[in-house]
């Protein structure tokens, strides 16, 4: 089990980020949260089988479509054991 924190930064907010990425999460097993923050960067973490977890990274890095990414930080913390995926309010 592993778990990361991604700040996604670039066109990000409005593109329908948050939602592809519970889907995408939900699709790979992995768990955690993905929220706006109030600069118009996203904030996901990542929770799982490594393999899993850095698929969803990797995701982070493309997002959906209509996103333009610019820029893709990475950390790395200890795992908490959650369990589901959500989309977390704007800012919170």
């Amino acid at each position: 089990m592993v778990r990361k924190r991604v700040v996604v930064t670039g066109r990000v907010q409005g593109v329908f980020y948050r939602d592809t990425c519970r889907r995408v999460a939900q699709e790979y097993g992995v768990a955690g949260w993905v929220k706006n923050l109030a600069d118009g960067s996203v904030m996901a973490v990542f929770e799982g089988e490594p393999d899993a977890v850095e698929t969803l990274v990797r995701w982070a890095r493309q997002g959906p479509p209509a996103a333009v990414v610019e820029g893709v930080e990475v950390s790395e913390e200890a795992p908490e054991g959650l369990a589901g995926f959500e989309v977390r309010s704007t800012w919170a």
